[in-house]
């Protein structure tokens, strides 16, 4: 794989996702499966680092593939290529979105791009808890650890509504203990 098709394939990821970084994880998904460069498990572990560690969902997610590819070259082109579409772009907006604010057929596309986004996030949302509680993609290989952890962590969401922070160490920890239980109990 060279690093300019490491640039254009986020490149390409960075221009065509409105809503931010949860919206693009299904083409992550797609171009990280068409190029074999993660396995589907190895993604998913790097979409919750990217996602528990600071700055930007797309920024981390672009970064982690690229060096995982290509090393530190391929780090900076992924970043680069997610980066500067939305860099571009800012640019327009901000040179022209308050002439344009009125304008119908803005108001219209922006409209109509609300639910797309909502439709993007849910299909990410549905893809990762797929690949992350039936890893073998049956359901005769159930990530039951995986499912209690969710469970208690969306029932603390609900019921105390702690800080996302707490939540992703309550996480962590609680996969620690599993992860250490399970050489005395298989589950």
């Amino acid at each position: 794989m060279t690093l300019l098709h490491l640039f254009f394939t986020f490149f390409k990821i960075g221009l065509f996702t409105i809503g931010g970084g949860y919206a693009m994880i299904p083409l992550i998904q797609e171009e990280v499966q068409r190029n074999h460069w993660l396995q589907p498990t190895d993604l998913i572990d790097f979409i919750a680092v990217s996602e528990s560690t600071p700055g930007p969902f797309a920024v981390n997610i672009a970064t982690y593939i690229g060096a995982e590819t290509e090393g530190i070259a391929g780090a900076i082109c992924a970043t680069a290529g997610v980066v500067l579409p939305s860099f571009l772009i800012i640019l327009l907006v901000a040179k022209w979105f308050l002439s344009m604010q009125e304008n119908r057929f803005v108001q219209g596309a922006l409209y109509g791009l609300r639910p797309a986004v909502v439709g993007l996030i849910a299909a990410a949302a549905f893809s990762i808890s797929s690949t992350n509680f039936f890893p073998e993609g049956t359901f005769s290989s159930v990530n039951w650890t995986g499912i209690v952890i969710f469970a208690l962590a969306f029932l603390l969401m609900l019921w105390k509504k702690p800080h996302p922070i707490l939540l992703i160490l309550f996480s962590a920890g609680l996969g620690i203990v599993f992860c250490s239980a399970q050489e005395f109990i298989p589950f």
